[in-house]
């Protein structure tokens, strides 16, 4: 019989804790957060304290009381979400929740956390369970306050100014502006021509390229043809010799263990993972995946979400083992290698990313686990093994020859001991020496013949656009959001149309997105500066260590966004255009500009409504505007039914359509059909489009208003016999039908196979 009762966060653990707890316990799952903010107001007042209005997520008041009736039975109740922030939040929900209705003197509760999903990690737990942080509470509950203040009071600004649906973020918002500044950055970019001259050099039938460092005592800096040509003839008319050859030892030391940035920038770069991904497929090796028995799911690494880089002495005791026995002993350390934590470390009392078990290698992972899973996890033990492992060791080797004024450079690079590279190699980080061999005849003062010295012209490059691997790392820099939120903020900037990403992964930001940054920038610069965003990131660090309170930190905020929101909502009402200098080519009076619409971004005349041109647009990869050539619209074989003329697929405000090709004397449009007739006046059912989607209306509107919003299902309701019924397909697969009939009330869901 259940005694015990273990709430997890997510239901895909439940299966891999069962195998370490015995029959006393039952455990469930409250499958993410239960509780959020009312979706349809703001949920906080602000009066002496901070005041939070709670209420139950969609479709979880069944699993709110699900576990407050399993709560009741037992005698004693474990809280394990995730042992992080929104860990911390869910536990104080569910706590709160199952109070409501067991008896505290009767049922304890605790809350538990691990970093791993093993035997002895829960065990560990279960027998040394602790309290409900509520300062790590009051930490989620800050930042869930910041961005809701935010994301109400500055949306609807958006709105009126742009188009619907738009969003801006206290964290997003920021981390789109890193995204426009680098694009003013590549568009205001002015090329610079620079000239390189590599000297190749003889000694009997060796040969050496070096390249021209010094003039004398400068250092070089060829800015054109002519000056690049003049070096070289004064090259030619000197005779050269070996000044001096350098030797030296150098070593490169292994990186640290993955922490969550850094896993999610070289999943990125090493697998092409998105982050989104990356935290995904991670969850799934975290929670458990079977191996060779496919009933049996196993735990593979530690928690994901994590900024520290401690490692435990068991997993360096493990490390250790299997190092000495699968490598000689050179490449064993005489001590475990310890990584300082992270700058903007919250959460030391984790752990770094690693493998739970060294022995599943990634040749048994490959064996057994999906081909992403078994990737990622290859790339997490490899770090992990490596970062215990001998520096790689190097031999360098520079040549200084020198002729007159001029002074050459070369330097070599041999590989002595590749160390923890036998196991790990990044290839971002790959050795940047030169590939050249330094012959052996090239020693200290020898004479060398110059064969030839050959200028080469080059140009400075704009920064690098941003992708999300180094866009990760620009907001860790930055200290900008937490690495548990960049997923979200990634996915959230492409959501809204404010970026896109290109063939190489690379975000550009939309007119839109350039346009709503600026907007934001001007009107609000305390929350729009990164050096703010940063800061109030340390702050609730402060509050989930208890040396700030929570209400103080919400008070002095919103103080100074009060006073900028007050300038964003009383400037200018007007729809916000983008000016461009291209000239109208149907009036020639004015200069086109950039508008915002509901179906995204346009050209058109600022003289509307006198001039109505308008037209889509491109930008080159420089920021040139490009104007689109109109589609011509597509001809049918199917002819109009009232004139005979061919039918034409149009492009209209809400999306394409079918109309008459003979358009204005004939207005035909066609329109779909249901096989049902309008339940009001049998009128026929015609879909219809609208800028929220499609919906099926009477065809005799407006005498007739009925309309269905969605699809319909053309089969009769079993209770009232109305012929059809409404068909609304949910998130997750399943579909539901309802009734139009208000006084009917029938409603089924058909869970998809």
């Amino acid at each position: 019989m259940m005694k015990k009762l273990l709430i997890v966060e997510s239901p895909a653990k439940i299966k891999t804790i069962s195998k370490f707890l015995d029959k006393e316990f039952k455990i469930m799952s409250t499958m993410g957060h239960i509780m959020d903010l009312p979706t349809k107001h703001v949920g906080v007042t602000m009066n002496d304290s901070i005041e939070i209005e709670y209420v139950p997520l969609d479709k979880k008041e069944k699993t709110i009381a699900e576990l407050c009736k399993a709560a009741q039975k037992a005698e004693e109740i474990y809280l394990a979400p995730d042992p992080d922030r929104e860990g911390e939040i869910i536990a104080w929900h569910t706590a709160g929740e199952i109070l409501k209705v067991v008896n505290p003197k009767k049922v304890k509760i605790y809350r538990i956390a691990f970093n791993e999903i093993t035997k002895p990690a829960i065990l560990d737990a279960v027998n040394n369970p602790g309290n409900i942080d509520l300062q790590k509470v009051a930490a989620q509950q800050a930042r869930r306050v910041l961005d809701r203040w935010v994301g109400y009071e500055v949306s609807p600004v958006l709105w009126k100014k742009f188009a619907p649906g738009l969003s801006a973020g206290r964290v997003q918002s920021v981390a789109l502006r890193l995204i426009c500044e680098r694009e003013d950055e590549i568009r205001n970019f002015k090329p610079e021509e620079y000239w390189s001259i590599h000297g190749l050099f003889t000694y009997q039938t060796d040969q050496l390229e070096a390249a021209l460092v010094t003039i004398g005592k400068e250092k070089v800096d060829i800015k054109t043809k002519e000056n690049a040509s003049s070096i070289v003839n004064g090259i030619k008319q000197q005779s050269y010799k070996v000044e001096s050859v350098t030797d030296k030892k150098r070593s490169k030391s292994p990186l640290a263990p993955f922490m969550t940035s850094t896993l999610q920038q070289a999943a990125f770069n090493q697998l092409g993972f998105t982050v989104k991904k990356t935290m995904t497929v991670a969850q799934q090796l975290y929670e458990g995946i079977p191996l060779s028995d496919p009933t049996t799911p196993i735990a593979l690494i530690t928690y994901m979400r994590t900024d520290s880089l401690r490692i435990s002495n068991t997993a360096l005791e493990q490390a250790r083992d299997y190092i000495s026995t699968s490598f000689n002993s050179e490449y064993l350390p005489t001590k475990p290698q310890l990584y300082a934590k992270s700058k903007a470390a919250t959460q030391d009392a984790h752990e770094a990313i690693r493998p739970v078990d060294l022995k599943i290698t990634p040749e048994r992972a490959y064996a057994h686990l999906p081909k992403d899973a078994a990737r990622l996890y290859e790339l997490i033990w490899k770090r992990f093994v490596a970062c215990q492992m001998s520096p790689a060791q190097y031999a360098q080797r520079q040549v200084t020859i020198s002729g007159g004024p001029y002074t050459f450079k070369a330097t070599g690079s041999t590989l002595l001991f590749d160390g923890f590279l036998a196991v790990y190699h990044d290839a971002q980080d790959e050795e940047k020496d030169q590939k050249v061999i330094i012959p052996a005849s090239f020693t200290a003062k020898k004479q060398v013949n110059l064969q030839k010295a050959t200028p080469k012209q080059h140009f400075t490059q704009a920064p690098p656009k941003y992708t999300e691997g180094s866009l990760v790392k620009e907001l860790e820099k930055e200290g900008i959001g937490r690495p548990s939120t960049y997923a979200t903020i990634l996915s959230t900037i492409q959501a809204r149309s404010y970026t896109t990403l290109d063939s190489k992964k690379r975000f550009t930001p939309t007119d839109l997105g350039m346009a709503v940054t600026r907007l934001l920038s001007e009107s609000l610069p305390g929350i729009m500066a990164v050096k703010f965003t940063a800061h109030m990131e340390e702050d609730l660090d402060k509050v989930a260590s208890g040396t700030l309170a929570r209400d103080k930190l919400l008070k002095e905020f919103y103080k100074a966004f009060e006073k900028e929101l007050s300038a964003l909502k009383g400037a200018d009402s007007k729809k916000v255009s983008e000016p461009t200098t291209i000239e109208c080519p149907a009036c020639h009076k004015s200069n086109l500009v950039i508008r915002f619409g509901k179906t995204g971004e346009f050209l058109g005349c600022p003289t509307y409504p006198a001039c109505t041109f308008t037209a889509k647009f491109t930008r080159a990869e420089d920021g040139t505007i490009i104007i689109s050539a109109p589609e011509e619209p597509k001809l049918l074989e199917e002819t109009c039914p009232l004139c005979g003329k061919p039918l034409r697929v149009v492009s209209g405000r809400f999306g394409q359509f079918i109309a008459c090709s003979g358009y204005p004397d004939c207005t035909y449009i066609k329109q779909t059909k249901a096989e049902v007739q309008c339940p009001l006046d049998g009128g026929d059912l015609v879909k219809r489009k609208w800028r929220g989607g499609s919906f099926w209306g009477c065809s005799n509107y407006p005498k007739c208003n009925f309309a269905v919003f969605g699809e319909i299902e053309q089969q009769p309701c079993p209770v009232c016999h109305r012929p059809f019924l409404a068909k609304k397909t949910e998130k997750n697969g399943d579909i539901t039908l309802t009734c139009t009939n208000k006084e009917c009330g029938y409603k089924k869901v058909v869970t998809e196979s």
